[in-house]
């Protein structure tokens, strides 16, 4: 078995398979055993399934639903095979496959054209696999086209054909599957960007792979919360840091509000909020807990970051001199910093250089004005280039947030749900990092913790309000229930 709470890339899902072989296990045996796989979750969801179709491709995905062909008529399913792109093309363990399922009975037709006359109640999908890199073929692009047409179950094996294993992107088309049984380790893409649309619930059967096979491979852990806040009897308010929170031009105060009030509520022991002076009223109305400062345009600030702990700074700042100079002054505090929003733009529009004692915490459009391109298709590389252009800690934000540090991913968050693309939503992220560094986490393991802590609060929000939307302050509300 994996270690427990691991993604992995396909380079080292290899690593592992290779290890199993030379260790003098066939891999025509590990295909039969992802065959055998594959078919024992489909016949646990669905139950009264009595006909299937495989979708074929050419790879060692093909050979794992040729596996699945034969193990099914042998269990008195009736089985259909369609196969695309030139069988004749099928190498090693998976021609091999191929050939001990004919030799059992199977029989494949050509998956070419429009009306596949699809006859089975469940479609297995082992027409691409972890190999995939680039734009799908245009008979493979058919047959997914296809699948989706469909209205039956759908079944992927090892990740929805048409998946990067890797990135989560997308390669032109790909299967919409009700499940995914992943072999021998689980894949990163399954859990990031698009990887999380189309893979449905995901089943992971390591194959027989001992613990040991691992040691050798490093994966993504996945991101865990905190331990529950504890407090011991003597607890003081300056033993929790002191968090500032600078941001709330005009028109947007409420942002600065939303991240000192989760800063209030994930435990920091003072809270302050340096915004325009027009918002301070309404902030203290809302949350007297504040401590609200006003300042005006070249407002020098040197008092309050010699108080503070930890900064955050961007929540609603805006992008003209106001909060281009209360930046400046932020970086050059020598304070740990969380960096969100419109900071994080305003680093990116004037080339600033941000200090290493940061975590950054950009959605993918800030990413991509970071690292100066014109969108972020591979999540993963851009999170490590980010770390290691601007040398901090960077959380990106999205399906599947990762957190990378020095140019290699320290964590994976699989917790969330869509309601979390709401307004305010990572303005309440940026103060439960920032709360969490004030209580004395080092940077990584506390924008780690963080991420995962409000995402697993949006999930406990979502339960709570459903079925309606929801918004950032009851993610605030939730996050008692998720610490």
């Amino acid at each position: 078995m994996p270690p427990s709470g691991k993604v992995y890339s396909v380079d080292e899902v290899r690593a592992v398979e290779r290890a199993l072989i030379e260790g003098g296990l066939p891999g025509i045996a590990l295909m039969k055993r992802a065959g055998r796989a594959a078919l024992r979750e489909l016949r646990r969801r669905w139950p009264e399934a009595a006909r299937i179709t495989i979708f074929c491709g050419t790879g060692n995905n093909a050979g794992d639903g040729y596996v699945v062909a034969r193990l099914a008529l042998e269990a008195g399913l009736t089985t259909q095979v369609l196969q695309a792109g030139d069988p004749a093309k099928m190498r090693g363990d998976a021609a091999t496959a191929r050939r001990w399922a004919m030799c059992g009975g199977v029989s494949a037709s050509a998956a070419a054209g429009s009306g596949l006359g699809i006859e089975g109640e469940v479609i297995v999908d082992a027409l691409l696999g972890t190999g995939a890199r680039d734009a799908v073929r245009p008979a493979h692009a058919a047959a997914i086209a296809a699948i989706n047409e469909s209205p039956k179950p759908v079944l992927a094996m090892d990740l929805p054909s048409g998946l990067n294993a890797d990135t989560g992107e997308t390669l032109g088309a790909v299967v919409q599957a009700d499940a995914t049984v992943t072999f021998i380790g689980d894949k990163l893409g399954l859990h990031t960007g698009a990887g999380v649309d189309c893979r449905g619930d995901v089943v992971l059967d390591p194959l027989g792979a001992p613990e040991d096979a691992y040691l050798a491979v490093a994966g993504v852990p996945i991101l865990a919360p905190p331990p529950p806040f504890e407090r011991p009897p003597s607890a003081h308010k300056n033993r929790f840091g002191h968090v500032l929170v600078i941001g709330g031009d005009r028109g947007m105060g409420g942002a600065v509000l939303l991240a000192g009030e989760a800063a209030l509520r994930t435990g920091a022991g003072l809270v302050s909020v340096l915004t325009r002076p027009e918002h301070c009223a309404a902030a203290l109305a809302r949350r007297p807990e504040l401590m609200a400062h006003g300042a005006e345009a070249g407002h020098a600030i040197g008092d309050l970051l010699d108080a503070c702990t930890v900064i955050a700074v961007g929540p609603g700042l805006g992008r003209g001199a106001w909060g281009k100079g209360l930046l400046r002054q932020a970086m050059e505090s020598g304070k740990p910093l969380v960096i969100d929003a419109d900071g994080l733009n305003l680093i990116a529009a004037n080339g600033l250089e941000p200090p290493r004692n940061s975590v950054m915490t950009p959605h993918p459009g800030e990413a991509a004005r970071l690292l100066g391109v014109p969108a972020i298709g591979d999540r993963p590389a851009a999170a490590r280039a980010l770390s290691r252009r601007y040398r901090n800690v960077v959380a990106l934000k999205g399906a599947g947030t990762l957190v990378a540090e020095d140019g290699a991913l320290r964590g994976l968050c699989t917790a969330g749900n869509p309601g979390l693309a709401t307004a305010g939503a990572g303005d309440v992220l940026t103060g439960v990092v920032t709360a969490l560094l004030a209580q004395g986490l080092p940077l990584a393991e506390g924008a780690a913790a963080g991420v995962c802590l409000h995402a697993v609060a949006g999930d406990a929000a979502q339960a709570r309000v459903a079925p309606l939307p929801l918004i950032a302050t009851d993610v605030i509300d939730a996050l008692w229930a998720a610490a």
